[in-house]
């Protein structure tokens, strides 16, 4: 092998620069990613293609060549086609041979689902205690499953990626507002300028999302890499990597984005489609992998009943749903619907959704077995059908512990239910 294909890849072993578009930015998952870096386990990182895995990377591989040689760090991005006809064995033993025979080494194995039975190369290492720690990014959620589940059980420390966070959106644009996370934040402290501020950010938040890169571009440009993004996710991580029809995956992920924040069945899709039942779920479930899509169960107590009934779908990124997908004037709402759905999934809780003669957006399982019900309104006009949903839960299920109806704008308190504005729950 060639050690070129790895000097191209590794430009700190010459010139000692790190590639980062995020220069000066740290992510908010940063500091637990840190925190583990020096330790044997395998880091994982795992999320939609473009969410800033790659950037990540980079920054930990600043943070490392504060206290390290150069050569002790080798990053292979596996998307590359030249490295993937080569064997992680061979791409191993080149560096070592070339750059660093003894001292210990840190590898980067960027996309590595795109290597066949990597996960026995890494076992084979860490269990002969080599000194040498690895850290893998994927862009599939399958990366946690399989071989690499039953062979590096113990062995890794798992992190999912997401695009940017409201909050994390809000501070790379440099608006004041207090982020003392360990207090009580003091909105009132807000001035009306930021404020202003704020929802300027938040329009464009629900416009193009928060992919790290996009983030940085004009709007033409921003839609043009959104666009990108899509194909990628579909032809690299779903039909290259399942073997199946392009079109009908297509039709399949437009239809889901373009029905996002609502309920599907699969006989609607069988109608768009054309795909057989099978098909139709095998497709979803492709999809979901892919990390484009999040699905959300109706909320009950009996696994039975909640497995039949249908389930809501919301797109893990606005941005990308926005410029692929059918538009619709209303849509400002299912927005800040689907937004709030991708923070509590960011926020690790286990959300559904429930209907009865009203319906409740989120349902979360608390930790004390207590429940909390959110409802979602872009509006400072309170539908009663948002309380109504509210309440009626709350006198189905006695578990109740909270609930909260997201507003535009509005803050106060009616009976036992908490308005909240969106702006202030996404900052907080």
């Amino acid at each position: 092998m060639d050690i070129e294909l790895l000097n191209n890849w590794n430009p700190w072993w010459t010139s000692k620069e790190v590639p980062n578009i995020l220069k000066g930015r740290t992510r908010s998952i940063n500091h637990l990613i840190f925190k583990v870096l020096k330790e044997k386990e395998v880091i994982a990182l795992t999320g939609i293609r473009r969410c800033g895995k790659t950037t990540i990377m980079y920054q930990m591989i600043e943070v490392l060549l504060k206290s390290f040689n150069e050569s002790q760090i080798l990053y292979i991005n596996l998307d590359d086609e030249l490295l993937k006809k080569e064997s992680l064995e061979t791409i191993y033993t080149t560096y070592k041979q070339y750059k660093n025979p003894e001292l210990p080494s840190f590898i980067f194995l960027d996309e590595i689902q795109n290597i066949d039975e990597w996960e026995r190369f890494i076992k084979k290492y860490y269990d002969l205690n080599e000194k040498v720690k690895f850290v893998v990014s994927g862009s599939s959620a399958s990366l946690l499953k399989g071989e690499f589940s039953t062979l590096l059980t113990g062995r890794n420390i798992t992190f999912t990626i997401m695009p940017l966070s409201f909050r994390e959106f809000v501070e790379f644009a440099n608006v004041n507002y207090n982020n003392d996370h360990n207090n009580k934040t003091d909105y009132k402290e807000i001035t009306s300028a930021d404020k202003i501020k704020i929802f300027h950010e938040l329009v464009s938040f629900f416009e193009y999302g928060g992919f790290p890169e996009v983030y940085f571009k004009e709007p033409e440009i921003k839609k043009i890499l959104l666009k990108q993004y899509f194909d990628d996710i579909i032809y690299k991580d779903i039909v290259k990597r399942h073997n199946v029809n392009a079109k009908k995956v297509i039709d399949l992920a437009l239809y889901l984005l373009t029905n996002f924040a609502a309920s599907f069945t699969i006989r609607k899709i069988r109608n768009f489609t054309g795909l057989s039942i099978d098909s139709i779920k095998d497709y979803i479930s492709y999809v979901e992998d892919s990390y484009m899509i999040i699905l959300v169960d109706h909320f009950s107590y009996s696994l039975k009943e909640q497995a039949t009934l249908t389930k809501k779908v919301y797109t893990l990124d606005c941005g990308l749903r926005n410029t692929t997908a059918f538009k619709f004037s209303s849509d400002i709402g299912r927005l800040a619907e689907n937004i709030v759905c991708v923070e509590l999934k960011r926020r690790g809780e286990n959300i559904y959704y429930w209907k009865g003669k009203s319906e409740v957006d989120f349902v979360i399982k608390n930790n004390d077995n207590t429940l909390t019900a959110i409802n979602v309104t872009y509006s400072d006009k309170i539908d009663n059908r948002e309380i109504a949903g509210l309440e009626e839960f709350s006198r189905k299920f006695t578990k109740t512990k909270k609930m909260i109806i997201l507003t535009k704008d509005i803050e106060e308190k009616k009976g036992q239910i908490h308005l909240i504005p969106l702006w202030k729950w996404l900052l907080h």
